[in-house]
């Protein structure tokens, strides 16, 4: 007897939550606990893990779709679990944006990765509350409104950043430098990605990460070969990363890439079976599980003011969330339009759920 669709939405909830934690705890495990300190040569492995998932998938519904031609059966369980999936075939201007949407997310992922060497993983995720007041900051450059009560919203969440940030919570400057990065990509990526999937183009989000992921794949590669990752883990290969000779290295960062195609998809069902509110909370309730959790694996010291500070962030993260979900319902009883979701403070990797494309590894 298969799930109810309440059973369903949990499962697919819980598993969302889940893989969110692991990806982003696996990255910092791999650069802290077994050295593998290659964020690129990571993000490689995490887009190829996403091509790969993307034609297994396409592959099981093409033979689904031929073995339901003209026969009176039920779909496949891919079809049944992810529903009507259809490859879109882009022109001339679709493949232009999905390159130009490729790099955004590559960078996103890169430096996202790239911050965890030298940062907390509580300072990651507190500074990547900062997503919706970038977004906003970008959307009212490019003209586009944004009601005053959003605005008024998303100012406790720069002042809670401001005292979680303030003094020592385990970062360097570098790192505060390329988290910064970090959070203007993932901004950049979300406004790139409403244009992917609610714009022109109407990409279905596993559509959009088969035609995305193997370009970033690329791209990770290239970038590691040219910061020199490729050649320092050729070296280190035999004597470290050789399986056979130590399996937790290589373990590590093959679970974090399948763990970042299994955020995307539960990404996309979480979104589709849930409401916005349930996905609001459940952002949230992650980012205080991944705190949490990282204080006590990692030993991350924090001061009274840091805390409440990641206090202010958690609280205010929550209230901007209700405030755009109250708003998108009211939009909804005034005219029956679809309303793009907002990344609500931290997805990883990932790339395709229309809070974040988390996408990220993910991060």
């Amino acid at each position: 007897m298969g799930m109810s669709m309440k059973d369903s939405a949990v499962f697919w909830l819980l598993l969302w939550t889940v893989n969110n934690v692991g990806v982003t705890l696996l990255n910092k495990t791999a650069f802290k606990l077994v050295d593998f300190k290659y964020p690129f040569f990571l993000s490689f492995v995490h887009m190829a893990c996403n091509a790969a998932g993307s034609i297994m998938l396409f592959r099981s519904i093409e033979i689904d779709n031929r073995r339901l031609n003209g026969v009176n059966a039920s779909p496949g369980i891919i079809q049944r679990t992810l529903g009507k999936i259809t490859r879109k075939e882009l022109d001339r201007r679709g493949k232009n944006l999905i390159m130009a949407f490729s790099l955004i997310f590559t960078l996103n992922i890169a430096i996202g990765n790239l911050s965890l060497r030298y940062v907390s993983v509580n300072f990651n995720q507190v500074m990547r509350s900062l997503v919706p007041a970038i977004t906003i900051a970008m959307g009212l450059v490019l003209g586009k409104q944004t009601s005053m009560k959003r605005q008024i919203a998303v100012m406790p969440v720069v002042i809670g950043v401001a005292m979680a940030c303030f003094g020592d919570m385990s970062y360097k400057p570098i790192g505060f430098f390329y988290t910064v990065c970090c959070v203007m990509f993932a901004a950049l990526k979300v406004v790139a990605s409403g244009e992917m999937l609610t714009g022109s183009m109407k990409l279905h989000p596993v559509d959009l990460l088969g035609h995305m992921a193997p370009l970033a794949m690329v791209q990770c590669l290239v970038f590691s070969a040219l910061t020199g990752e490729v050649a320092e883990i050729a070296l280190r290969w035999e004597k470290e990363f050789d399986p056979s000779v130590n399996w937790l290295p290589f373990s590590v960062v093959l679970f974090s890439g399948i763990c970042s195609f299994s955020l995307n998809i539960a990404s996309l069902m979480a979104n589709k079976l849930t409401s916005p509110l349930t996905l609001c909370i459940a952002a949230n309730v992650k980012q205080v599980l991944m705190i949490a959790v990282s204080t006590v694996v990692f030993d991350v010291e924090i001061t009274p003011l840091n805390g409440a500070g990641i206090v202010v962030v958690l609280l205010g993260s929550g209230r901007y969330s209700y405030v755009c979900v109250l708003e998108k319902i009211a939009a909804k009883q005034s005219r029956p339009v679809v309303v793009a979701d907002d990344e609500t403070g931290g997805d990883e990797e990932n790339g395709t759920q229309k809070q974040n494309a988390e996408t990220k590894s993910a991060r």
